[in-house]
């Protein structure tokens, strides 16, 4: 039965009756780049917060070297 069914999908396919308006494509367009823009935040925050902590370590060791 759920060949059949298979078979009768794929082969006998007819268009979709559906409307996406102009807002809606926006809005899905919108949601694709806010996901893609915190993902890469999130690859330079991993990234930036070592590098910053590592020269606050060496700044802070060159001020205590001139007192």
């Amino acid at each position: 039965m759920i060949k059949i069914v298979f078979l009768f999908s794929v082969f006998f396919q007819t268009t979709a009756q559906a409307y996406i308006g102009p807002g809606m494509g926006v809005g899905a367009i919108l949601g694709i780049l806010a996901v893609l823009v915190v993902i890469l935040l999130t690859f330079i925050a991993i990234i930036f917060y070592p590098i910053k902590n590592f020269i606050k370590k060496i700044t802070s060791k060159k001020k205590n070297n001139e007192n």
